[in-house]
C-alpha cells in the first residue's frame, strides 16, 4: 500500500462545489480507499491504496463526478513525494507573517517548469519564486500582492487549470501528517 494525498482543486471556494468532508471520506472508502482521513475544508484527503498514482488520480477524478456531480482537477501525490518536496522548499518561502507563501502543486501533464516559464520573469521587488519537483513555491508581501506576476496567473487559463494552491501552513501541516500517517 502506498500512501497518497489527493489535493482537490476548487471545492467549498465561493460558494461552489460544496462538499462535507464527512461525505468526501466515505466516498473515498466506498471506492476502496483505506486509512481515510480529511485536512481541513479545503479538499485534502490523505489514504491508502495499492493502485498506482495516475490509476488513483483517474479513479478520484471519476468518483468526484459520479458522487458529487461535478469535475474538477485533482492533484495525488505520494506522501513520501510532498514530504521531499517541502525539504527542497527555498528558504524564504513560508518566512515572514507579513506575506503569502503559496505553494502552487502541479497537476499532470503540465509540469513546474512549464508553470514557471508561462508564469514569465518574476518581479523580484514584489515576490520570489521557486520550483522543486511537482511544486512551485511563491513568496509576496501582502502589501505588494497586487503588483506581482503571480496574482495574474488566474488570467492564463492553461496555468489555472493544471495546479491546485495550498499556503505554506496548509502544505506544512499535510507533510506532518502523512509522516504520521
Amino acid at each position: 500500500m502506498t500512501k497518497y494525498i489527493a489535493l482537490l482543486r476548487g471545492i467549498n471556494v465561493g460558494g461552489k462545489n460544496i462538499v462535507k468532508m464527512a461525505d468526501l471520506k466515505a466516498a473515498f472508502e466506498r471506492h476502496g480507499f483505506q486509512n481515510v482521513t480529511t485536512y481541513i475544508n479545503s479538499g485534502n484527503v490523505l489514504f491508502d491504496s495499492a493502485l498506482e498514482e495516475a490509476a488513483v488520480r483517474s479513479s478520484c477524478e471519476s468518483m468526484i463526478t459520479e458522487v458529487f456531480g461535478f469535475t474538477i482537477p485533482i492533484c495525488v501525490i505520494r506522501a513520501d513525494d510532498l514530504i521531499d518536496l517541502l525539504a527542497h522548499a527555498p528558504d524564504w518561502w513560508g518566512r515572514g507573517t507579513d506575506s503569502r507563501h503559496d505553494a502552487f502543486f502541479v497537476i499532470p501533464p503540465m509540469t513546474a517548469e512549464q508553470i514557471v516559464a508561462r508564469i514569465g520573469q518574476i518581479r523580484e521587488e514584489y515576490e520570489s519564486l521557486g520550483y522543486y519537483g511537482r511544486a512551485v513555491f511563491w513568496s509576496a508581501p501582502m502589501a505588494t500582492f497586487s503588483r506581482t506576476r503571480v496574482s495574474k496567473i488566474s488570467r492564463d487559463k492553461a496555468i489555472y487549470e493544471a495546479i491546485t494552491v495550498r499556503n505554506a501552513n496548509t502544505a506544512r501541516k499535510l507533510a506532518e501528517l502523512a509522516l504520521n500517517f
